[in-house]
């Protein structure tokens, strides 16, 4: 009967190990999904998963290094290795070489931060985001002249002109530790607190007439994709399997007098 209680013990915990190893494939699986999503983005940004094993438990019949039990954890990081850069023809793109961020102004009042430079104007002359998020300046929008056929340039360094007139610096933002900022979704991040180590760029320049591509590979992502659900398959037996070995010893145990 001994040997059956150690027996259970030692399935139960292959079986939460089986059960965590399905979640962290399933949060791989989700992670590809965002990243595929990412892709035809301008300027997005790709995660990355590693996995590495954490503490869950002691086995008191066990003594030594191996009385411990472990089960797997998967954390995800953003990337933010720059893309290529892609000539467009459109003076309204804009990309950026070196780590720095367009900063944007949110409906809610909120800063947000994107590589993402297909901008446009408004009909108040603003220079937004396709979503209508404001392109924010070093005092403020950058705000033009609707009526003017006068071009929109901007420096390497970020001043923007229409015509000959000076409408303003770019805002652009560079970060020390960029894993602090959290993804919105197409393209956009926010800071989580002055840990970001947000500063103003010093190390950035703007290209006009080009958009930066996503760093996500759609081929890469899919050949993942079909190495993280045969990895689900496999616990997902595994787990199966424990499940049936637990049944069928509950049985024999229950049939013991």
């Amino acid at each position: 009967m001994a040997y059956l209680l150690l027996s259970g013990l030692l399935m139960e915990v292959s079986l939460y190990q089986a059960a965590a190893a399905m979640n962290a494939t399933a949060r791989w699986q989700d992670m590809i999904a965002q990243n595929l999503a990412a892709a035809p983005i301008a300027g997005g940004r790709k995660s990355e998963i590693s996995f590495s094993d954490i503490q869950a438990g002691v086995d008191p019949n066990v003594t030594g290094g191996n009385a411990n039990y472990f089960i797997p954890s998967a954390n995800t990081v953003t990337n933010f290795q720059p893309g290529e850069l892609h000539a467009t023809g459109n003076s309204m793109d804009f990309a950026l070489e070196g780590p720095g961020f367009f900063t944007l102004q949110l409906p809610n009042g909120q800063t947000a931060y994107t590589r993402s430079g297909d901008f446009e104007l408004n009909a108040n002359g603003q220079l937004v985001t396709p979503a209508g998020y404001l392109v924010m300046g070093s005092a403020g929008p950058l705000k033009f002249n609707p009526g003017s056929s006068d071009p929109i340039t901007i420096s390497a360094t970020g001043e923007v002109s229409q015509g000959s007139l000076k409408v303003g610096t770019l805002k652009l933002t560079e970060f020390s530790n960029p894993q602090n900022l959290t993804m919105l979704g197409a393209g956009q991040f926010q800071a989580n607190g002055p840990d970001a180590g947000p500063t103003a760029a010093t190390s950035t320049k703007v290209r006009q007439g080009f958009l930066e591509g996503a760093n996500a590979s759609p081929t890469t992502e899919m050949s993942g994709l079909v190495t993280a659900m045969r990895m689900f398959e496999a616990d997902q037996k595994v787990m199966q399997m424990q499940s049936d070995r637990m049944s069928k010893t509950i049985s024999e145990l229950g049939g013991t007098s």
